[in-house]
């Protein structure tokens, strides 16, 4: 299929980027020519926007149907590959199901033909079972992540789903490790390979080894994430209990953190992520459930408080950092009374504490909750008129927006906060009478 190349640049230019990396410029030039496509790379290299790039040169305009499906294993990455096909500005309506999503919204959309739907498969499947979701007329389907969703035992739902395809014509397959043979059901023969995989060793990481003891873990991480001076920072521990106990221990010492995992409820989960993202906190501690899905861009530092128990979740922890072109750091809490795992067998730089330590910094941005959203028509300039206005705030006191479908958040700076409060709670939002109040 030859693609209408003169589109590019306007997408580029909307996602604000310059040109396609690498990675981008095959997978273009090879889905021109391939029907079926194994992308193969790590995170942080750009691979979500090589993969929607020839998807949205495929669309019709004109169809009135669902003509591309994009499959990931969790909710998280799903959202990431929506943001990143809102940025493009195509014009091409998208819906994002996954669990914890209010269904009845979902329905609600599907029936104003999407051109392009991304879920998690349990959510599509539910869709299916309940005759809400047409797949009949699709043309494409991403499965992204695909050996996480084999690991997460997704291969039913994936086989459900895939025999629901009965126009489908163009297969991409984005995965992190080599597969030597396919399901049966997969119509996947001698698909042309995008492989990144041995790039993933160039990052642009420094390794450092920080000693810590046994009675002095705590201590010696608290010194360290002090020395980061504010950063973005991810400190990832091996089980949820082992991130609440990080993150009380900081709290008593004065450190502001925030916790991710997978035993949150999922509205939870998102807010820790905004609140990560916008700099309210600047340090999160999470599970492994953050080494994927998470598109964040400044994230300087990763820490493994606990290693992981293989390589490959030691790679995807990496990948958090020195994403894209930006260098990163990634430190190895090293225990002389423990044994190291066998895949740290290269050289790192022993890392010391700076004499100037400085106390905890407390970030300058807190964040706003307002309670509407998308289905509120309610959207990003409607809320930086309205704290500029009503709450005189200058554009510099405003930082990131995020917009949900009955929710906002808005990074605003902390000075004054109480005060910035009292004025605008008794303020109308585009004429509607919102709950604003500090996120919880």
């Amino acid at each position: 299929m030859n693609f209408d190349l003169q589109r590019i640049p306007k997408i580029l230019l909307s996602i604000g980027f310059t040109s396609l990396n690498t990675l981008q410029e095959e997978t273009l030039n090879k889905s021109q020519v391939n029907d079926n496509l194994m992308i193969l790379s790590q995170t942080g290299s750009g691979k979500t926007f090589a993969f929607l790039l020839p998807l949205f040169l495929r669309l019709d305009e004109n169809s009135k149907s669902v003509q591309a499906l994009i499959l990931a294993p969790s909710r998280e990455l799903a959202i990431q590959i929506e943001n990143v096909f809102r940025a493009m500005k195509t014009n091409h309506k998208v819906l994002t199901c996954y669990g914890g999503h209010s269904i009845q919204v979902e329905i609600k959309s599907l029936q104003e033909s999407p051109s392009v739907i991304i879920g998690t498969p349990g959510r599509i499947c539910d869709h299916l079972s309940r005759n809400t979701l047409d797949l009949s007329l699709v043309s494409q389907l991403v499965v992204d992540e695909y050996d996480k969703s084999l690991e997460f035992g997704f291969e039913e739902q994936l086989k459900f789903i895939y025999q629901q395809l009965e126009t489908l014509r163009y297969t991409t397959l984005v995965s992190a490790t080599e597969h030597k043979a396919f399901p049966s059901y997969f119509v996947f023969r001698n698909p042309a390979q995008v492989n990144h995989l041995d790039k993933a060793k160039d990052l642009p990481i420094t390794f450092y080894h920080f000693p810590v003891k046994t009675f002095n873990k705590l201590d010696r991480l608290f010194n360290l994430l002090c020395s980061f001076k504010g950063e973005l920072t991810i400190v990832f521990c091996n089980f949820r209990e082992a991130t609440a106990t990080v993150c009380d221990f900081l709290h008593q010492k004065g450190y502001e953190s925030i916790i991710y995992h997978g035993g949150m409820e999922q509205d939870e989960r998102e807010k820790a992520l905004i609140k990560f993202k916008n700099k309210t906190h600047h340090t999160l501690i999470c599970t492994d459930l953050g080494s994927r899905g998470l598109d964040i861009t400044a994230i300087q530092h990763v820490v493994h408080f606990q290693f992981p128990q293989n390589e490959e979740a030691f790679i995807h922890r990496n990948g958090r950092t020195a994403r894209m072109t930006a260098n990163g750091s990634s430190y190895l809490l090293v225990n002389q009374e423990e044994n190291k795992p066998e895949y740290i067998n290269f050289q790192t730089v022993e890392y010391k504490i700076p004499n100037d330590l400085v106390a905890p910094i407390e970030s300058p941005w807190t964040t706003l909750y307002f309670s509407g959203g998308k289905k509120d028509k309610i959207n990003k300039i409607d809320l930086v008129g309205f704290l500029s206005q009503k709450g005189n705030l200058s554009k510099e006191d405003i930082g990131l927006i995020i917009v949900n479908d009955f929710s906002s958040y808005v990074a605003v700076k902390r000075k004054n906060i109480q005060a910035l409060l009292a004025k605008i709670r008794v303020e109308k939002v585009k004429g509607k009478k919102l709950k604003i109040d500090l996120a919880k």
